[in-house]
């Protein structure tokens, strides 16, 4: 059996659609907060268990000894560590075969605090003796893109990453490679270091903005604090917007532009334009 946790958010609903795609429904479970979400995947065959991170007494009964296990990365920041702990603890009391945890682009080595969590998490991972694989997704071109209409209205996008570059890929890329992994062979143990295979500036991306809506756009350059402030001033709650701000000090370092190549080859096939991800959003 495999099972998604976490499998009803934007990135969970394209690896259950892949997997369908790969696998009989009947061996394939999703683990979910809300089961009513899950209804139509019940309808198909696919098994729904109700589970929260935050609930370790749910998750008793979400794996069997065999599983393969995909660990979502919650979205609580500053409650995923125990979070995870209790997900990992469950599978292996449970037996599961393999645990595939989302992590972030870097591993052990990204120098930005959102990634701090997910070292956390594959320490416990690794302590736990369960065999494992880790996904280090890079940053997702719909971070930005959903931002796409008001940078439209505005003229402006906004950054404190200077000219640096940044390998984004789509989200259905990164699904692809989960589903890549839970479905094939020879990953235990491994870590990929996954992001797009062409790293865009936030010029380049202003620019894209412009040619696909007809508009002018450009990239406006401040300072960490400006940046932050405008965050602040836009409606972002304060920890998120220092969270914003940190990640694009990671970018001016090339911290998220590194190990191209890694995501399209385990994906066999090349990841997503920039340009592509930009037109999907403009067009709803």
């Amino acid at each position: 059996m495999i099972v998604v946790t976490g499998a009803t958010g934007q990135l969970g609903r394209l690896v259950v659609e892949g997997l369908l795609a790969k696998v009989p429904a009947a061996e394939l479970a999703v683990a979910v907060r809300s089961p009513e979400k899950a209804a139509a995947w019940a309808g198909r065959g696919v098994a729904v268990r109700e589970v929260d991170y935050g609930r370790p007494g749910t998750l008793a009964a979400a794996f069997g000894a065999g599983d393969r296990v995909l660990l979502i990365s919650g979205s609580e920041v500053g409650a995923r560590v125990p979070q995870h702990t209790a997900v990992v603890e469950a599978a292996k009391a449970a037996g599961v075969a393999r645990l595939v945890y989302t992590g972030v682009l870097g591993g052990d080595e990204a120098g930005f605090a959102l990634a701090d969590e997910h070292k956390a998490t594959e320490a416990v991972i690794r302590a736990s003796g369960l065999p494992y694989t880790f996904l280090r997704n890079g940053w997702y071109t719909e971070n930005y893109t959903a931002n796409a209409a008001a940078a439209i209205e505005h003229g402006t996008v906004l950054g404190s990453s200077g000219d640096a570059r940044i390998a984004t890929a789509s989200r259905q890329d990164f699904a692809d490679a989960a589903v890549a992994v839970l479905t094939g062979e020879g990953h235990e143990g491994r870590a990929y270091e996954l992001s797009g295979d062409t790293a865009w500036s936030f010029s380049e991306y202003a620019a894209e903005l412009a040619a696909a809506s007809g508009r002018p756009v450009a990239y406006r350059n401040v300072g960490a604090e400006e940046h932050r402030a405008a965050l602040v001033g836009a409606g972002v709650p304060e920890v998120f917007a220092d969270i914003l701000v940190d990640v694009d000090a990671a970018i001016a370092r090339g911290e998220l532009a590194r190990d191209r190549g890694v995501l399209s080859g385990l994906i066999g096939r090349p990841t997503t334009p920039l340009a592509e991800t930009v037109r999907a959003a403009l067009a709803g």
